[in-house]
């Protein structure tokens, strides 16, 4: 049995290094979902619903072995699979046994809070949907759920390889209603949906899931066209009058694939809160869609909402349910928006030791990857989860990593040329510190190289430039997740600056 999640890796910028990235993940799955189907599939009295029953708890799972049966379909059998039953009929009790012992079976607390919560989103997503359409569509069940719970299956490996640019797309786009094209063009330089559908593809994910996809890429103004009627809701005659006018958004609402988008935008956009724009565009969409009463369709989702969180939800993952608890017009607290926790009294020891040999005098460094390894600790020891060191050459003109913490090891592969940089260039002319938040993060983020500012995900972060002998030589970026920063590490990055500054003057005039 497999243990390991994959290693945190450099941030693609390409629809092609995204969909080859993500297509190398492999999902883990809950240990105790492992053994109960495990138990399952070698239980001779289980038939093969009984065992996709059993693994409905697992998405991940499901989701590896509908990839797994649909990559070996051959022409003869007219569709990939549309459910996990068919899938295992496929594969087999033997195969898809030997494909589940191949899975990273792991502790929950072992895998990334953002890939749990995104399967969690998915969850709700084919409660709303089964909730909403399964009876209407009754014999469409199958396509309804599966189709609903895949449909955000591409960022499942997203949420695993890159938690962290998705937990900042959720906080700008779904919390702070940022334009969801302007952030996803910066932090991954491609549109979500695109990297999504191109993955659906590959996987060959079932056609409902695809369908949703190209009517959010293609048919963005059917959905403009078809929510202007839907806001129309108080003349329900006028509204019918519009349809009858034009026949493709009569046909657009007759198509039972869209019960998967409208599922999962009624989801997703509930994980902000019920009364947002974004969400009551879903509920209106919805609404029409049904030809059922707005307050009608808001009390099924809510019920949906409820059921979902009664079996899905955990203490450290947010359920959309807990909200109908809260007053109306209260806002989950996010922890991008509270600052980090402060260093521990341990954590503080250790960096006031770090701090005192960086002041030791003489130097007791060896050399400057000594001394860049002690700054790197006592950094660390201050808070600082993610951290970048990069050295200047002798013309000042390059800047290269020389330590890194909390960042792949492919960063230190990278090096930046001052000249092409503003916000460089700005920082090697003299020492200075800068601090980004949300207020200045724009104009401070594009003067940056984007494969630095890449490595740092977030609207918080801390940028030093230190010097040594009159000349800029060394420049730090450091933050705390992305999130807004303690104070108390704010003030202790400044003060291991200045330790380091002069440890830096102590190391080369040493002799002289």
């Amino acid at each position: 049995m497999a243990n390991k999640i994959p290693a945190s890796t450099s941030v693609p910028t390409t629809l092609d290094a995204w969909v080859q990235r993500l297509n190398d993940a492999q999902l883990p799955i809950a240990q105790h979902n492992y053994v109960q189907v495990s138990a399952a599939i070698n239980d001779s009295r289980r038939s093969l619903r009984d065992i996709a029953e059993v693994m409905q708890d697992s998405p991940a799972l499901a989701l590896s072995l509908i990839r797994e049966a649909n990559q070996h379909v051959q022409s003869s059998l007219s569709e990939p699979a549309e459910s996990l039953e068919v899938a295992i009929n496929r594969l087999g009790l033997k195969r898809t046994l030997v494909l589940l012992e191949g899975l990273p079976a792991l502790a929950p607390e072992d895998m990334p809070l953002a890939y749990r919560q995104i399967q969690l989103i998915s969850q709700h997503a084919a409660q709303q949907a089964i909730g909403l359409f399964g009876n209407r569509l009754a014999r469409l069940w199958q396509e309804i759920y599966w189709g609903s719970l895949l449909f955000l299956s591409p960022l499942w490996a997203m949420a695993l390889t890159h938690p962290d640019q998705l937990e900042e797309w959720e906080l700008r786009v779904l919390h702070r209603g940022e334009c969801a094209a302007q952030v996803e063009l910066k932090l991954f330089g491609v549109r979500l949906f695109e990297i999504c559908r191109a993955l659906a593809e590959l996987w060959r994910l079932p056609a409902w899931v695809l369908h949703g996809y190209t009517v959010v890429i293609e048919q963005q103004h059917t959905l403009v066209s078809v929510l202007h009627i839907a806001r129309d809701r108080h003349h329900p005659l006028r509204q019918q009058q519009r349809l009858d006018a034009d026949p493709a958004l009569r046909s657009w609402l007759n198509q039972p694939a869209n019960s998967v988008l409208l599922a999962n935008g009624l989801a997703l956009s509930a994980q902000a809160a019920w009364d947002t724009p974004h969400n009551r565009r879903w509920q209106l969409l919805t609404s029409l869609y049904l030809q059922m009463p707005l307050d009608d369709v808001q009390q099924l989702v809510h019920q949906n909402a409820v059921s979902s969180g009664r079996y899905h939800s955990l203490p450290e993952l947010w359920h959309p349910a807990q909200a109908l608890l809260l007053p109306w017009d209260a806002r989950r607290t996010l922890q991008g928006n509270q600052p980090a926790a402060p260093p521990s009294a341990e954590a503080l020891v250790l960096w006031r030791k770090h701090c005192s040999q960086l002041l030791a005098e003489p130097s007791t460094f060896a050399n400057a990857m000594h001394l860049t390894t002690c700054a790197r600790e006592a950094l660390v020891a201050c808070g600082m989860r993610r951290l970048v060191v990069l050295m200047a050459d002798k013309t000042s003109s390059h800047l290269r990593v020389f330590q890194i913490w909390g960042l792949p090891k492919e960063v230190f592969d990278l090096t930046f040329n001052v000249g092409e940089s503003p916000g460089l260039q700005r920082l090697m002319e003299q020492p200075a510190q800068l601090r980004l938040t949300p207020d200045n993060n724009t104009v401070i983020s594009g003067a940056l190289p984007d494969d630095l500012r890449r490595l740092f995900p977030g609207e918080h972060l801390l940028l030093r430039s230190l010097s040594n002998n009159g000349r800029v030589v060394m420049l730090m970026l450091a933050d705390q997740g992305g999130g807004a920063l303690n104070e108390t590490s704010v003030q202790a990055f400044g003060k291991t600056a200045q330790c380091i500054e002069k440890a830096l003057h102590s190391f080369t005039n040493r002799g002289r």
